[in-house]
């Protein structure tokens, strides 16, 4: 090949991968082994002392897994990515390197229900605050910035009104406050945008979603955007400091522009245990292969659809910001322009009780808990993703009780159409 950068989709199928060199066999194998073996007595010294690179344990890395973490790196523009078991477990293992008992973290109101939960509660029994700011005034990040502020956490597309977020509006905040913007470009996908070209230091992604594709493989990963300097000021000494387990590696002196990545592994994926199985690093990397075909799909049949919807009587409104009409339009235009996601919701005139009926009138639609299948999807979130929060919070997450999410799928366009125009009819 010659000098040229390869081109998104090219990455989508080659990054990462080579024939296996023993066999020949071209797709990537599924090393389903728990252990490796090494060399020698040195050789296994020089692996445990992150004196060299190489496979230990399962839970700690895997080359099925490796060549999915660097496809992932390489779509997101990102120095090096580690999987792990879920998006949720991303989130965990990232914050583990930043926050001590006591500290805080910035968080956009507008995230999907689970992530609310789990940084409003399950984080408080690591001493972990969360501070809540508004994405559509940015102004509030500012406000919100204490001594204790140790990162700031955004979705690039809003689960799960599909609302788009002003990356470096937000990224500029980050870099007043000296502390890491972290990403969740779950919805988005590095397809339609890439926030480390925006001002990300850190990108997570439930792989689960768009990336797998197919609905068959739970999954996450964290991309190391490499722009951050942990060593300053000594907030984070996770990364600055000399690390006792490792014979006093200073881990930002020691890798430089991949040491989160690489703390991620060491510090976090070792010790909490979120291992992904090389299986289904396998059946996400098949679906990664074919992601600008789908995200293309996906983008043109939501589009269909929302217009569609905020034509029919029933439909009190539409939140997807590929509608020209939409708050989100320009925003969806400087960041997503060639497609404003698949995730998007209505409010019906009928509030909470036709929310909770209309999902159980579709028939192509799956009602379930997941977004980012070839299949399309619906969730009345007020009784189900949301249901944990008060109807004040629902509201300002965007999941207040007239509203229905719908995650389009690839089938064709017409189908689905005439499925919720059945169902808004019945």
């Amino acid at each position: 090949m010659s000098d040229r950068l390869p081109g998104f989709s090219t990455l989508a199928v080659h990054a990462g991968a080579q024939p296996d060199p023993t066999t020949g066999a071209r797709a990537t194998p599924i090393y389903q082994t728990t252990s490796f073996v090494f060399n020698d007595a040195d050789h296994a010294a020089s692996l445990f002392g992150l004196q060299a690179f190489g496979n230990i344990y399962t839970r700690i890395g895997n080359p099925t897994n490796a060549v999915l973490e660097e496809r992932v790196a390489a779509l997101e523009g990102g120095t090096a990515a580690l999987a792990v078991a879920s998006g949720h477990a991303a989130q965990v293992v990232v914050l583990q390197q930043l926050l001590q008992p006591g500290d805080e973290f910035i968080a956009a109101r507008k995230l999907y229900g689970g992530s609310i939960n789990q940084f409003t509660h399950a984080f408080k029994s690591f001493g972990w605050n969360v501070v809540w700011a508004d994405p559509d005034d940015i102004a509030s990040f500012e406000r919100a910035v204490t001594p204790r502020t140790k990162a700031i956490f955004i979705e690039s597309i809003a689960n799960p009104g599909g609302s788009i977020t002003d990356i470096e509006a937000i990224s500029t905040v980050a870099r007043k406050a000296g502390v890491p913007l972290i990403v969740d470009n779950t919805l988005a996908s590095p397809y339609l945008i890439r926030p480390i070209d925006h001002g990300a230091d850190i990108v997570v992604h439930s792989l689960t979603k768009f990336l797998g594709g197919h609905g068959n493989s739970l999954g996450g990963i964290i991309v190391d955007a490499g722009t951050f300097d942990w060593s300053t000021g000594g907030k984070y000494p996770m990364l600055s400091e000399p690390r006792p387990e490792y014979h006093g590696i200073r881990l930002q002196e020691t890798f430089g522009n991949f040491a989160f990545a690489i703390a991620c592994r060491v510090l976090g994926l070792r010790d909490l245990g979120p291992a992904l199985s090389p299986f289904n690093a396998f059946m996400i990397l098949t679906g990664i292969e074919t992601l600008p075909l789908r995200m293309q799909k996906h983008c043109d049949n939501a589009k269909a659809v929302a217009e569609f919807l905020a034509g029919h009587p029933a439909v009190a409104s539409v939140s997807y910001a590929g509608l020209a009409s939409d708050k989100y339009n320009q925003l969806a235009r400087k960041y997503a322009p060639k497609g404003a996601g698949a995730v998007f919701t209505f409010g019906l005139k009928g509030g909470y009780d036709a929310g909770v009926s209309l999902v159980s009138k579709l028939q192509l639609f799956s009602h379930l808990a997941n977004v980012g299948d070839t299949r399309s999807l619906v969730i009345h979130p007020a009784s189900t993703t949301h249901s944990q929060l008060d109807d004040a919070a629902k509201v300002k997450s965007g999941a207040g009780p007239d509203v229905v999410r719908l995650s389009i799928g690839i089938e064709d366009k017409e189908d689905l159409i005439a499925d919720l125009e059945q169902a808004l009819g019945a």
